[in-house]
């Protein structure tokens, strides 16, 4: 049995080196729980501070709208290139396989299709349900100045309390009805909005004119979405425009799947957001890609 005194001189307490207490990377999150932290890091990459997400989630009110025919087949190949997948929980249940290990950001809203009100959401998953499927973060639709604006700024804040809970982050979409306009001024309403009434992670749209404002003024972490089809050019252009104006991230759907070359477009992203490649290096790292495959 080891003397008692001896036992003491060999433990090492480093005395005379404090305890060093870590910030944390990611904006606006230095108060919240090591759960919510530990899921955000898990979506934005901690070195970089940005994250690639990808959104497969349109199916929820346009149905197999094209690209996301088949998710087994054309989809889940591509999950391995993204930092996140966003998606629906019946996606997630019947296609994605549970080998997966990317964070999953589930999408909570529902109700209308395309052929009525969009902004007519509910929450569409109860947050126990969520748990059960292992999310790093839950989202849903915001229609500020939407026909439903309150109801869909609700539907926000509950779940924000649901997932401020149990640990588990809430990214708010602005969407953008048919009538609204697409500037600056409107989406440092909407994000600024959400942020402040909870939300963890804003997506919002690229506007060439005034966007770091929108980032400037919004006090968490801003995601791209990358919106309808464009020319592959134009798409790395404008999510390299907006990490250089203080986005975190992107999350592209249709300007992957959609492309001719999904593997080479979602590389190429990659190395916009996370290596600040500029637009003309991505395009030829795309082309090369593809080559390849073809």
């Amino acid at each position: 049995m080891p003397d008692i005194g001896d036992e003491k001189e060999a433990k090492k307490f480093y005395e005379d080196v404090p305890m060093k207490t870590e910030g944390f990377f990611l904006k606006g999150a230095g108060a919240l729980d090591w759960g919510m932290k530990n899921r955000l890091s898990r979506i934005f990459n901690p070195e970089t501070g940005r994250t690639v997400m990808f959104a497969i989630d349109h199916g929820y009110f346009q149905g197999p709208t094209t690209g996301l025919e088949r998710i087994d087949l054309t989809i889940v190949p591509l999950m391995q290139y993204a930092d996140a997948i966003m998606l629906t929980r019946g996606i997630l249940r019947t296609t994605v396989p549970p080998t997966l290990t990317k964070p999953v950001v589930m999408r909570c809203s529902g109700g209308p299709s395309i052929l009525k009100e969009l902004s007519n959401e509910e929450l569409a998953v109860d947050i126990e349900d969520a748990i059960r499927m292992n999310v790093a973060a839950i989202t849903l639709q915001v229609f500020i100045g939407g026909e439903f604006e309150t109801r869909s700024v609700h539907n926000m804040t509950r779940l924000v309390d649901m997932g401020m809970r149990y640990g588990i982050p809430t990214m708010a979409v602005t969407a953008v009805g048919k009538d609204m306009v697409r500037d600056a001024r409107y989406f440092r309403l909407a994000c600024r909005m959400c942020a402040e009434l909870g939300a963890n992670i804003i997506k919002t749209y690229y506007v060439p004119e005034g966007f770091e404002t929108v980032t400037a003024s919004c006090p968490v972490p801003i995601v791209m979405a990358g919106g309808k089809k464009i020319a592959v050019l134009d798409a790395l252009t404008m999510a390299y425009k907006a990490i250089g104006e203080g986005a975190s991230g992107v999350d592209m759907g249709r300007n992957i799947f959609q492309s001719d070359c999904p593997k080479a477009m979602m590389q190429a992203i990659r190395k916009v957001v996370h290596e600040d490649m500029k637009p003309a290096e991505a395009l030829d790292l795309y082309e090369t890609l593809k080559n390849e495959k073809d």
